[in-house]
């Protein structure tokens, strides 16, 4: 394969960013002996695991919304233009962040949460989460609600119940190991149970084993699909007995197009 530079110049650029076959053929004729690779969508690894079935579900922007996210987009980019280097990167990375919660809901960015504010009829992702889990929770599914945002988390966690009637769990960053283990064999044991689990991304991704929930909401999307992936397997994993529905969010005509857009190259690549 040569030496760093080499292999950038000869195999990662060409495949990266201008996706020529040949040198992608090639890197896989030279690597193909060295690679053994198992999934677990292989049935000849486990020939029962049920089908996962993603869906991307757009909403649009409340008048609320398009709002502020054009106000945030004015006022950071005039700032911009007279910063440069790392205040300038400082900059574009709080205006994503800030659009991200404007996108999700306008409590969320103006940090309404536990106040006395109405989060009804503000946010558009908000009412098609809504819409989508009265079908669910008619059928009786359980359902896993994940968000980078533990303050989107804490307030799904005080709306759902008071809309729906239907008790949630929320298992973030803050709650403590034992608890945190209580929670989970309470989901997966106890027909009682809350059938809606909100998880923050970063604490509940990874080494949970939740495969009574067969739908994933991702109510924000994360900039590598590897984690989303990660936190989807905490119900499509060994163990599932049902198809598992994944909802993954998009805000149509913002950044979070854009993201999506990244994240399908990733995986292309």
């Amino acid at each position: 394969l040569g030496a760093r530079k080499a292999f950038r110049e000869h195999f990662a650029m060409p495949i990266e960013r201008y996706q020529d076959q040949a040198a992608l053929e090639e890197l896989k004729t030279l690597t193909t002996p060295f690679i053994l690779r198992r999934v677990k969508t292989d049935p000849r690894v486990i020939s029962d695991l049920p089908e996962k079935v993603e869906t991307k579900v757009y909403c649009t922007l409340t008048e609320e919304q398009a709002t502020l996210y054009e106000a945030v987009v004015q006022d950071v980019m005039q700032e911009i233009e007279s910063e440069e280097g790392v205040k300038r990167r400082g900059l574009v990375l709080s205006m994503l962040m800030q659009l991200k919660q404007i996108c999700n809901h306008p409590a969320q960015y103006l940090h309404q949460a536990g106040t006395d504010f109405s989060l009804d009829g503000r946010s558009g992702k908000l009412e098609r989460l809504g819409e989508l889990l009265e079908e669910i929770l008619a059928e009786d599914d359980r359902t896993l609600i994940f968000t980078q945002f533990s303050e989107m988390g804490g307030m799904l966690a005080d709306y759902l119940p008071r809309t729906f009637g239907a008790a949630t769990q929320f298992l973030h960053g803050g709650t403590p190991s034992k608890k945190r283990d209580q929670m989970v064999k309470r989901f997966q044991e106890d027909e009682q149970a809350p059938s809606i689990f909100i998880l923050s991304l970063k604490a509940g991704g990874t080494g949970l084993n939740l495969t009574r929930a067969n739908h994933v909401f991702h109510f924000d999307r994360w900039w590598n699909p590897a984690v989303e992936d990660q936190a989807t397997d905490r119900a499509f994993r060994i163990g599932q007995k049902r198809n598992v529905q994944v909802h993954k969010f998009v805000t149509t005509g913002t950044l979070e197009e854009m993201i999506d857009d990244m994240i399908e190259t990733k995986k292309g690549l």
